[in-house]
């Protein structure tokens, strides 16, 4: 976490400032609680910074992108039980915000604490979101760094429009860029040991079972 400002720090009403800050957090906090009570598994909701954000319902290439990736994801690591794949409606619970990434994936050790009962879900070692024009701008902003700041290692931001995913891994507690790869190439995960897939797989039916097929040999 970045120093306080020392304008802060040498601030003579330090300790009312402090109080202030305490007295909006509680009040956020009880927020966040009525946040957990009114959510139901047929609304998608997040909490952040304070506020509920609901999500309008997506375009079908969004959603068809998600279930391709998350097929994808889920038969490459349940037949070599490199952890779990979670999608959508997978609450991740973070120190101030709470989110339901598109597709998402923990190791052995988070993967070995989840119960089928299990609501809320630590940071996970990779998300995937997929764009949409409502959410860019916090796929990109806080969401990238709230991931960051709680140790999700690996990030991928889905285009469906322009059919690329922007990949960024986490590299001293902040995401460094490895590319922003398109059709006609491959992209290999850092987290998930082995797991390289054409583009293409995340946009087009097709390939998605060539691809598919592939991790049975």
């Amino acid at each position: 976490m970045d120093a306080l400002p020392e304008e802060l720090l040498e601030s003579p009403d330090l300790p009312l400032r402090l109080q202030a800050l305490n007295d909006a957090f509680a009040e956020e906090q009880a927020r966040r609680e009525h946040f957990y009570a009114e959510m139901t598994p047929s609304k998608r909701m997040e909490f952040i910074n304070g506020k509920v954000v609901m999500h309008s319902p997506a375009k079908w290439r969004h959603g068809a992108s998600m279930l391709l990736l998350a097929r994808l994801l889920s038969a490459y690591v349940h037949r070599r039980k490199l952890g779990e794949v979670g999608m959508e409606k997978i609450l991740v619970t973070l120190t101030r915000n709470d989110y339901e990434p598109d597709v998402v994936f923990f190791g052995p050790e988070m993967a070995a604490e989840i119960t089928p009962d299990r609501t809320k879900f630590p940071a996970p070692d990779l998300v995937m979101e997929v764009l949409s024009p409502s959410t860019e701008g916090r796929d990109r902003g806080i969401k990238k760094q709230d991931y960051a700041a709680h140790g999700v290692r690996e990030y991928w931001i889905v285009d469906p429009v322009a059919q690329t995913i922007e990949q960024s891994q986490l590299v001293d507690g902040k995401y460094a860029t490895l590319g922003t790869w398109k059709d006609g190439e491959q992209i290999t995960s850092h987290v998930v040991a082995g797991f390289c897939i054409p583009v293409r797989a995340a946009f087009d039916p097709d390939a998605n079972l060539m691809a598919m097929d592939s991790f049975a040999r």
